[in-house]
């Protein structure tokens, strides 16, 4: 057999022909084959296969360390492989180094596999044949080989009914049945927990999420979201479209039909226009951008091989790790920019004190000229469904015109203020500030002082749970108010990189706020109630001796025409404009301080305590 021969047969298993010489390689030239790689593509490695595998790459090489950042809710070890030339194998020792911290974590959704697959080989190329091994010029690597491990071993090959492969696909969900892409800001899972405290202590400049995308058929066999839309810090903005543009070319240089992940108004019909939007913070991708890190969600296409999705995840890593070996130091600049631009938000003036919450696509918006590559499709009734469904032909690709739109319209933002204040009966929400690193400090005293709040108005609760918890939408209305808060109250600063995470956390208006989420459900319960007998006479009387509330009564009935055949609804009309009623309830109990609040002594001295963020 010729050497061109093997050359072929290896790539074919995706096994770098360096395997096959020099002195430092193995004998046997199979033995660092990954079980995807030795089974065709057919198989992807079980939980205690992965491990071994990694450990054995450990074992051999002294640039790998595998270490263990927590345990799954069924008590399993969650093991993070940590790759450094200079053997920088803790947070510290990473850090003096000088070098970028580049994480990859893999299997959130544990179906979606293909990243865990790709690390696996990449890791052997890095550390064992040592192909890759300038991977490791400038940056100390990070692999979460499996996130979602729980989830990863419940294995059936109908698991994914849209996936084409592997035949031993994990499930979606841990072992609670929690979405763990979902969790980044509630912090309800073990998993989560174990990936902030990773996140704190090693603080990657850049992280990798990679999956398997759904959807409709199309050429592109990966695709890739980067964060740099109003949301995301200029600094790391720039940095990352240029990455973007960069990933685009090589991709496709290297064989690959790479694109931009993104919708379709209409899945049938491309020319409707694509759009890209941004991440909620509740996806690894959001958070990202507002930690102030660059986040890359990887997503291969499911009716791709998975062959093919696995090595079009290996060649995304590698080119964007090339990426920031080439100038390592524009990636710190931009995130030091960043976390120095966020400490400084809540000191800076209208309008360039704000945090951005949500973003959409303008509706005018004509977005910029794409070609989108498709397969020329069909439409074939189903019988069952009643329904006319689209089949495409995967040997008729297509380039339809279409345009592009991004998700860069504010649709809202709030101005960062100096501090928050908690009371110390939601120690919930502060444990959960600390899961996420923000800095929290209690009152030493009692204080008064006149700040900015909320109330609550048209309260809605979601009919069915979701992600474990039900949660709740509403109008804000904001007030004024002088309160007392006790001592051993929490005290939120914002002069901090996190500033925008917090934001986020704490104002009622953000997407995945924690009072959205639940944290705060027991305010918008009524605990007293009047009686009839009582509340009649009393409210005949209010009506009597209020003209403008008879007026605001009137307005009520018809605008509440279901309500006013209801004698208990009519009467709880004045209960709650009568001194009886709960002035707390519907009330958000966290306060904010501005640059215009008068601040007690106490709070202006912890204010000047140094900020360990």
């Amino acid at each position: 057999m010729s050497s061109q021969t093997l050359r072929l047969a290896f790539n074919t298993l995706f096994i770098p022909y360096a395997l096959m010489v020099g002195c430092a390689q193995p004998a046997d030239p199979t033995a660092w084959r990954t079980r995807a790689e030795q089974s065709g593509f057919t198989h992807t490695a079980s939980y205690v296969e992965t491990v071994e595998y990694c450990r054995r790459v450990a074992e051999h090489s002294p640039w790998v360390r595998v270490q263990s950042i927590g345990t799954t809710p069924q008590g399993r070890d969650m093991p993070l492989v940590v790759l450094s030339r200079d053997q920088a194998f803790t947070p510290a020792a990473a850090a003096r180094t000088g070098k970028r911290t580049v994480l990859i974590y893999n299997g959130v959704h544990s179906g979606e596999i293909e990243g865990k697959d790709a690390c696996l080989a990449l890791m052997r190329d890095i550390a064992v044949t040592r192909e890759k091994a300038a991977l490791l010029d400038h940056v100390t690597l990070l692999i979460l080989p499996i996130y979602n491990i729980d989830g990863h071993e419940r294995v059936s090959e109908f698991n994914r009914i849209n996936q084409n492969g592997p035949t031993n696909m994990g499930w979606r969900a841990n072992a609670t049945n929690i979405n763990l892409n979902r969790d980044f800001m509630k912090v309800d899972t073990p998993e989560t927990r174990a990936w902030l405290r990773m996140y704190q202590d090693w603080k990657p400049d850049l992280f990798f999420d990679t999956h398997t995308t759904d959807g409709a058929d199309f050429q592109y066999d990966i695709t890739f979201f980067i964060p740099s839309g109003p949301e995301t810090a200029p600094p790391l903005a720039k940095w990352s479209r240029q990455l973007e543009s960069h990933l685009l070319t090589l991709l496709a240089a290297d064989g690959h039909v790479p694109q931009v992940y993104f919708d379709m108004r209409d899945r049938t019909d491309p020319a409707k226009g694509i759009v890209a939007g941004e991440f909620l913070p509740r996806f690894s991708t959001g958070y990202g951008p507002i930690t102030n890190r660059v986040s890359i969600l990887v997503e291969t296409h499911m009716i791709k091989s998975f062959e093919r999705r696995v090595k079009a995840t290996y060649d995304l890593l590698v080119r964007t790790i090339e990426f920031v070996n080439t100038d390592p130091e524009s990636l710190r600049r931009a995130i030091a920019d960043a976390d120095l631009a966020t400490r400084q938000l809540h000191a800076q003036n209208p309008p360039n004190n704000r945090v951005v919450l949500a973003t959409s696509q303008p509706a005018d918006a004509e977005g910029e000229p794409f070609i989108f590559k498709a397969y020329e499709h069909q439409f074939r009734k189903s019988e069952a469904g009643n329904v006319e469904l689209p089949v495409w032909d995967e040997s008729r690709p297509v380039d339809v015109p279409s345009r592009l739109i991004r998700s860069d319209l504010v649709v809202r933002s709030v101005a960062v203020p100096r501090a928050y204040l908690i009371p110390p009966q939601w120690s919930e929400v502060a444990d959960r500030l600390g899961l996420h690193g923000i800095f929290v400090q209690r009152l030493p005293e009692a204080v008064t002082l006149d700040l900015q709040s909320v109330r609550f108005n048209n309260v809605r609760f979601a009919p069915r749970p979701f992600e474990g918890r039900f949660m709740v939408d509403y109008d804000v209305h904001p007030m004024n108010e002088t309160r007392v808060y006790p001592a051993g109250s929490y005290l939120v600063r914002l002069d901090t990189p996190l500033a925008a995470l917090a934001v986020h956390l704490l104002d009622p208006q953000g997407p995945d706020a924690l009072v959205r989420w639940g944290f705060f459900t027991p305010i918008f319960e009524q605990k007293e109630y009047f009686e009839d007998y009582v509340m009649g006479p009393m409210a005949d009387r209010m009506l009597a001796e209020e003209p403008a509330l008879r007026d605001e009564f009137d307005a009520w009935l018809k605008a509440n025409p279901d309500m006013a055949a209801n004698p208990r609804a009519r009467l709880a009309f004045f209960y709650e404009r009568s001194p009886y009623r709960d002035n707390q309830k519907d009330v958000y109990p966290v306060g904010w301080i501005t640059a215009k609040t008068p601040i007690p002594p106490v709070i202006t001295r912890l204010l000047l305590e140094p900020n360990p963020n």
